[in-house]
């Protein structure tokens, strides 16, 4: 994400909503310096700035700041604000009359921002501005409409039968739903609540998400995206079907995300990461542990990456956040574990995490569907992420297991079993030429130990255990044979000599088999581009263990400084 500006420094812990008028606040004066500045910037011009990217977003900055009452915003009936808005609103209507306001990627997301500030500031637009917004309003939803249409009656809200994601869709049904509540349309009205309804109340998971590809299999990080549909929609509807969607959708959030703020990344099958967000903090407030919630991410969230975008959906949350009681969320507790319907499922002991993937699903030749082929996260509250079971694509160096019967290469596993209970969690995984089950026992405070049981079914192919480990370029890496480097663009390929049984790293240090190999830095894959990335900011090192022909456990132990 571009950062637009650090906006604060050492700010309080988060109190809602006042946190969020304060930096939506200091995000629009910034916004208004650069209209000062440039007056007659187009959006094209603007967008190119660092941030400025989804520039409508400031209309919904400006108009919550404007409309909202509320002790903690001081631009409140604040006439330069009302300025500010009513100058973006014209900005965005003379782009639309020009055919210029589509052009941007993702476009429909700051249809909403525009669409809900002309809700807001109707009471103060004069009947021919009023007009002319929503002219061009209709003139860019119109079309979008037509696509909500279309696909309501669709069997699945899955991205291999949409034609789009299943976030879009909801964002757009959302919008369209509203808008035809705001711009009288009751066609648009009626479509979009049929679809959002069925959101709510069918498409779903029993696990509370919205899977892209699978409905059955969570895309953790996007799933922000399409509750923040189902969100606006309970809001201007009362649909209660909505309202426990809600429920289940929070209390999904509130275990999968890591104690620094990061959605877990181990069961996500479209995206290797994704950063703290904003996105929906609105409808997670509905509840005593989603605004605990609500307040956990932005605490988390860092200043410095800011965006208008950002910026606008804290707008949204001050726009509908619901203030009340708070009570503790898993990431308040000393410990926690959570078990999916499907098997896969986290447990936080002490500092540590783990977070564990069983899931199997069929290989897909969409760019935006990875291989599930990562089955174990190991995150400790002082390092961050140690090890990472991310999924990818063509990369299976990258997976947790890899075996070669014959000439074909497999990567994912033919079966699996979770079982998470007592004092140690269990996964086991099968493949063609071996078995494996991952024993976790409970960690200590300083030290945790992952063993892998290996049972070969005979026969010669060759296999291999992974571990995606969380190097960071220039910072050093040091080993127990002596070797100490620090890593950088240059390719580091450390065999069993160069090792010597440890690797110490950002205050962890790994122990395992004799044999493991480690090789910097792995790329992965990224599937906007549809090819591995070409920088260092998300490399990995790869440390593979390849696996013998008789029964043998491989201990990985990881100490914490």
């Amino acid at each position: 994400m571009a950062a637009l500006f650090c906006l604060a420094g050492g700010l309080s812990a988060a109190r809602l909503p006042d946190k969020y008028f304060e930096l939506v606040g200091a995000g629009l004066t910034q916004v208004q310096a650069r209209l000062a500045a440039e007056p007659a910037s187009g959006l094209e011009k603007l967008e190119t700035y660092s941030g400025f990217r989804h520039f409508p977003s400031a209309i919904l900055m400006a108009a919550v700041l404007y409309s909202k009452s509320h002790p903690a915003n001081r631009h409140y009936q604040d006439s330069k604000t009302l300025e500010t808005a009513l100058a973006i609103g014209d900005l965005l209507a003379a782009e639309q009359e020009q055919g210029r306001f589509a052009a941007a990627l993702d476009r429909h997301r700051d249809s909403y921002m525009w669409l809900d500030a002309f809700r807001v500031l109707e009471p103060k637009l004069d009947r021919q501005r009023r007009d002319r917004w929503r002219r061009a309003l209709l003139d860019y939803l119109t079309p979008l409409a037509g696509e909500v249409a279309k696909r309501r009656d669709y069997p699945w809200y899955a991205g291999p039968y949409l034609g789009t994601s299943p976030n879009h869709y909801s964002l757009w049904s959302s919008t369209v739903y509203l808008a035809g509540r705001v711009l009288e349309k009751k066609a648009w009205e009626s479509t979009g609540a049929q679809v959002m309804h069925r959101f709510a109340a069918e498409e779903q998971s029993p696990d509370g998400f919205w899977g892209e590809q699978n409905l059955s299999y969570p895309t953790t990080g996007y799933d922000y995206l399409t509750v923040t549909g189902v969100a606006l929609y309970w809001e201007h509807s009362r649909d209660q079907a909505a309202l426990e969607a809600l429920r289940r959708n929070t209390d999904f959030h509130k275990y999968y995300t890591y104690p620094d703020g990061v959605p877990v990344e181990t069961h996500n099958d479209r995206n290797r990461y994704w950063s703290e967000t904003t996105w929906g903090q609105f409808g997670f407030s509905n509840f005593a542990g989603g605004r605990r919630y609500s307040e956990f991410l932005m605490d988390s969230y860092p200043a410095g990456r800011l965006s208008l975008e950002a910026l606008g959906r804290m707008a949204q949350n001050a726009l509908y956040y619901r203030e009340g009681a708070t009570e503790p969320i898993p990431q308040d507790r000393e410990d926690y574990m959570h078990r999916m319907t499907v098997p896969a499922g986290i447990r936080k002991t002490g500092p540590w995490v783990v977070a564990l993937s069983g899931i199997i699903d069929a290989s897909s030749a969409s760019r935006f569907r990875l291989d599930r082929q990562g089955h174990l996260s190991v995150f400790h509250r002082q390092p961050g992420l140690i090890i990472t079971g991310a999924n990818s694509k063509r990369q299976p160096e990258l997976a947790t297991f890899w075996e070669k019967v014959g000439d074909q290469l497999f990567h994912m596993p033919l079966n699996t079993r979770l079982r998470m209970d007592g004092e140690e969690d269990r996964l086991a995984l099968a493949y063609n030429s071996f078995f494996s089950v991952l024993e976790m026992p409970r960690p200590s405070a300083r030290e945790a130990q992952f063993r892998f049981v290996i049972h070969p079914k005979g026969g010669g192919a060759e296999s291999s255990l992974n571990l995606q480990l969380c190097l960071k370029a220039g910072q050093p890496l040091e080993t127990g044979a002596g070797t100490r480097i620090v890593l950088g663009e240059g390719g580091v390929e450390l065999g069993p000599e160069k090792i010597g049984g440890w690797i110490r790293h950002r205050g962890w240090t790994l122990r395992t088999d004799a044999g493991a190999r480690l090789v910097w830095p792995v790329r992965p894959y990224n599937p906007y581009s549809n090819a591995p990335e070409t920088g260092l900011q998300n490399a990995v090192g790869a440390l593979s263990v390849p696996l013998k022909k008789v029964d043998e456990t491989i201990l990985v132990r990881i100490e914490v400084e």
